[in-house]
């Protein structure tokens, strides 16, 4: 028995399969355009209780629970627990740690650039001829890094010394968080 599947039940099926996908994967870059088959993706993803969730700018698109599904898949304890995803205290610490150091002055960065385009507005296009039209930098090229060896120096005591600090982060790198290359640490897909 053969099944056919569209172009939305093939991308449903990845992000399902992936967890993530890169916005630069020629199924998201289609979607991203093509209005219908955003449509027909979250129509797709509704069906069992998901959405697809985008930010103009993050390198990924991923997939999230619909509210009315949250209390169906986590229960009323889930919903107001910290976390969902069974991290012990100090890996959450750990994470609450590396948003501040790295997602946090990205977002200020986000922000500034935003008001600074409201600030100037149309007056300043006479010097600036494609001032509104140039692209968004990526998230990777934004991003910060933190170094391992800063980070083991400055808070290794706090958070479990080396052991228990690189136990966290290969959880924190296998949920997404994060993506360590070599002895730096940056931003990861979720």
């Amino acid at each position: 028995m053969s099944h056919h599947l569209d172009d939305a039940a093939l991308l449903s099926a990845e992000l399902l399969a992936r967890r993530w996908l890169p916005r630069q994967h020629p199924k998201v870059k289609r979607a991203l355009i093509d209005a219908d088959l955003w449509a027909a993706t979250q129509e797709r993803l509704a069906q069992v209780g998901l959405r697809l969730i985008d930010n103009l700018y993050a390198d990924h698109v991923s997939v999230a629970l619909l509210r009315p599904a949250e209390t169906a898949v986590f229960g009323e304890a889930g919903l107001n627990s910290h976390n969902n995803i069974d991290l012990p205290r100090d890996a959450v610490s750990l994470l609450v740690l590396l948003w501040a150091l790295i997602v946090l002055p990205k977002r200020e960065r986000q922000a500034a650039r935003a008001a600074s385009i409201d600030k100037h507005g149309e007056g300043d296009t006479q010097n600036d001829m494609f001032g509104k039209d140039k692209p968004v930098p990526t998230a990777a090229s934004v991003s910060p890094l933190v170094s391992y060896r800063a980070l083991l120096a400055d808070f290794g005591v706090q958070l479990g010394k080396k052991t228990r600090l690189d136990t966290n982060l290969k959880r924190l790198e296998n949920h997404g968080f994060i993506v360590r290359k070599g002895e730096d640490i940056t931003e990861g897909p979720l």
